[in-house]
């Protein structure tokens, strides 16, 4: 692909913000409507400069925001001396290229800058790849525009000296660098997702290799603490900085919830509003560790003034990788530094089951595991086990997860009573007992 094209990089440039909104849009009437699209311009490494809000009747084809809204921008790039102007809505390539034509500096769209953003975080392999494909898919459609000042590839006839640059073999019509593109893209597009397939596969098999485990994950708006409360959990050592999208990777730990009960927990990349479709696609092997949960956390900064649509974004995305309907609990982060009390009263009325927590004191931590653990047991049951006296196994997996065991031994067999969690009796089963008896219900 043609290297001369414009960098999407924002990194160290003085950006303006462009929010265009119709009476429709969810952020219209907003208290602070491009309050995220700033926290991801400062996130990819931009100074913002200037912030502008358009309220639109409808869409203009050819510039979005209408011919005369781009000449005032165009002022306010001079006047503060912009290098980058960034809207927070997608854009289509034509438009990208009148408005830079107008404004006389570079126009990135939302989707563009969160992929700037995902590139730069990306660490592993996986990521780097689910990355590179999640652009190349948003750029591929985009190409025309993008390559349409660019000449054909060819060697001109007869002896002229443009005849020489293409040489025998290569004269004629030639072939147009944008379906030199296109094909280049298209088969590096293959070669990605083959790749990511083989991972895929790789992933699901260490997913489906946890199958004798609980699963729990965190899931999120980025940078609602979620890495922190992992570390703080289960001594991950996560990376965490607050900013948007800090890492990518999802980690799994095993985590010692309370005595006798064991989960796997998960943290997953944050979501925002309005997430690229090619991201999610891309990111599929990473948010499939939230589709196989037995459990989501969704961790909620509760200090934020942007609370509820924080919320709806993931709840959205949720719905989007089919996992809306999973057994959730929500738990309000960031409790002791609550700014607007009002706020969080209305949060704790909409989600009343929700857990109030600070992961980075540990405030009320043990509380969240006690829920958890509660979640993962179950109501109570008082079981007869019968199995082999020589069963190491289910021997130890009673002692650990049970409580108030009797045990009797008969010859080659031993009868153990015992008291766990309803949802602990699928684990039982998969060791295979002779048999299984409940004996009572409900017993603390």
């Amino acid at each position: 692909m043609n290297q001369d094209h414009k960098q999407n990089t924002v990194q160290q440039e003085r950006a303006i913000l462009v929010g265009a909104f119709l009476p429709r849009d969810r952020h219209h009437g907003q208290e602070d409507p491009l309050q995220e699209l700033q926290a991801l311009a400062q996130s990819a490494g931009a100074c913002v400069v200037y912030r502008s809000l358009q309220k639109l009747r409808d869409i203009h084809a050819a510039t979005y925001i209408g011919s005369g809204k781009a000449r005032q921008l165009r002022e306010k790039v001079l006047e503060h001396e912009a290098e980058v102007v960034i809207f927070d809505n997608d854009l289509t390539p034509a438009q990208i290229r009148e408005l830079e034509t107008i404004v006389k500096c570079k126009v990135l769209d939302r989707s563009e800058l969160i992929l700037d953003i995902f590139a730069t975080r990306a660490r592993t392999k996986q990521a780097k790849l689910q990355v590179e494909l999640a652009q190349l898919e948003y750029t591929y459609p985009r190409l025309t525009r993008m390559w349409g000042h660019l000449d054909t590839v060819t060697g001109a006839g007869g002896g002229t000296a443009a005849g020489a640059v293409g040489g025998i073999g290569t004269r004629g019509t030639g072939e147009k660098q944008l379906e030199i593109d296109r094909r280049l893209v298209k088969k590096r597009i293959t070669e990605l997702k083959r790749e990511i397939d083989g991972i895929d596969k790789r992933k699901l098999r260490e997913i489906e290799g946890r199958r004798g485990f609980y699963k729990i994950c965190l899931v999120g708006y980025t940078n609602a603490g979620k890495s922190t409360l992992m570390n703080a959990l289960t001594a991950a050592e996560v990376y965490v900085e607050d900013q948007l999208f800090a890492t990518l990777d999802t980690r799994t730990r095993k985590w010692g919830v309370q005595s006798g009960v064991e989960a796997l927990l998960s943290d997953t990349v944050g979501f925002v509003s309005k997430l690229p479709h090619h991201l999610v696609a891309s990111f599929k092997a990473t948010l499939e560790e939230a589709v196989n949960a037995d459990l989501l956390v969704h961790v909620v900064d509760a200090s934020s003034p942007e609370v509820f649509d924080q919320i709806k974004s993931v709840e959205t995305v949720l719905k989007e990788i089919h996992c809306s309907g999973k057994d959730m609990l929500v738990v309000l982060n960031k409790s002791d530094h609550i700014a607007r009390r009002d706020l969080f009263d209305a949060v704790q009325t909409v989600y009343p089951d929700a857990l109030s927590v600070s992961a980075k004191t540990g405030y009320q931590l043990e509380q969240l595991a006690g829920a958890i653990a509660e979640r993962i047991r179950g109501d109570r049951v008082r079981v007869r086990v019968t199995a082999s006296a020589g069963d190491g196994k289910l021997n130890h997996f009673l002692h650990t997860v049970g409580n108030d065991l009797t045990e009797h031994y008969q010859d080659s067999t031993v009868s153990i009573e015992a008291t766990l969690g309803r949802n602990q009796l699928a684990w039982l089963n998969q060791y295979r007992p002779h048999s299984v008896e409940v004996i009572a219900a409900d017993r603390d």
